[in-house]
């Protein structure tokens, strides 16, 4: 293999060159996190070249993470070879970056095939131009700054990752881990992904047009103690009359004044807000239970399994079925009658 990590092993296998980026004040887990995952999955595939991770700093020297911890670099930026996948991670050392590292990715970054970031290293690559006319997101509290300070990037709030081309931005730290394994499914297939995160005992993948955050994290929460109450009641109670009659009920309200009260306390109106945490409450059975699609319907209080399909496909862009398929953890051989020993959910004839 020459310094580029472009000749394949004697295998036959390409081996994929990654450059991780380190400057003082990085996210560790933003390094870290990435790089669990390209080498547990060269160690999966049993070729230890299937991805060659060097990490390198402006001048070759250590830095330290915004936590403190020391990193030591394989090499300095400027002698590093063209990588295949240049990764930028975020932390608190991107609120000041140094000019020669944003000269360097400025004049870098656009021969790279892949180039990503992690967290607020959207920032970074947005100062050096590269996210100009791109979407792309970051970490949900640091959107609305990105978005003010560079308005040619279509800024999303939502995704815990976007691609734009060539380009692939992540929202914070542990989504780093989830664009990483996306990445791995590009490079070696969707198996070899399912089982480095198996591995990791990251229990499922998430898609990147899933939320950043829960229903809950994505809403406020009520001040006053009746609202509190019933948004507390539909977390635990899903599959209940969820109109707005009902909680306005729970609430010793009329239902407009429930309505406009709830808007103004919480962000979202009712309607909205019980339609995230249905989703929310769906995909957990998905991903924890064997329940049928049917059963997890009636469960969330979605009526029939095309009124869930319907609301997968809307807000995730995948069926309730193919979401258990991508995103359920590997079961023990043998624990569930009816599914294949290597744990992958059968299909049934639900076709949801």
């Amino acid at each position: 293999m020459d310094g580029t990590g472009r000749s394949g092993p004697s295998g036959g296998r390409r081996t994929h060159s990654v450059l991780l980026v380190l400057f003082h004040g990085v996210q560790s887990l933003d390094v870290t996190g990435p790089l669990e995952v390209f080498s547990g999955a060269s160690r999966l595939l049993g070729d230890r070249a299937a991805y060659c991770v060097r990490t390198a700093t402006l001048d070759g020297g250590p830095v330290r993470s915004s936590s403190g911890l020391l990193l030591t670099p394989d090499s300095s930026l400027p002698r590093s070879p063209r990588p295949d996948t240049l990764l930028v991670p975020g932390g608190a050392g991107t609120r000041h970056p140094d000019p020669r590292l944003i000269d360097w990715l400025r004049r870098t970054a656009p021969r790279a095939p892949r180039v990503v970031s992690v967290c607020t290293g959207a920032f970074l690559l947005a100062e050096a131009g590269l996210l100009d006319g791109r979407r792309a997101t970051t970490h949900w509290a640091m959107c609305d700054t990105l978005s003010r300070r560079f308005p040619a990037v279509e800024v999303d709030p939502e995704p815990i990752y976007v691609r734009d081309g060539n380009v692939a931005t992540s929202a914070g730290v542990t989504a780093g881990m989830d664009l990483a394994l996306a990445l791995v499914e590009d490079d070696h297939g969707r198996q070899p992904a399912l089982t480095v995160a198996r591995h990791l005992v990251l229990f499922l993948r998430r898609p990147g047009n899933q939320s950043q955050f829960s229903a809950q994290l994505a809403a406020q929460t009520a001040r006053s103690r009746p609202l509190r109450d019933v948004q507390q009641w539909i977390t635990e109670n899903p599959g209940t009359d969820l109109s707005v009659e009902a909680l306005a009920a729970r609430a010793a309200l009329s239902p407009r004044h429930f309505a406009r009260a709830f808007r103004a306390e919480v962000g979202v109106p009712p309607g909205r807000y019980v339609d995230r945490v249905r989703l929310e409450s769906a995909r957990r059975l998905l991903e924890d239970t064997a329940d049928s699609i049917e059963r997890t319907a009636r469960a969330c209080g979605y009526g029939t399994p095309e009124a869930m399909r319907r609301a997968f496909v809307r807000t995730l862009g995948v069926a309730p079925a193919e979401y258990r398929r991508r995103f359920r953890p590997q079961e023990p051989t043998g624990s569930r009658p009816g599914e294949p020993s290597d744990g992958t959910t059968v299909a049934t004839a639900e076709g949801l």
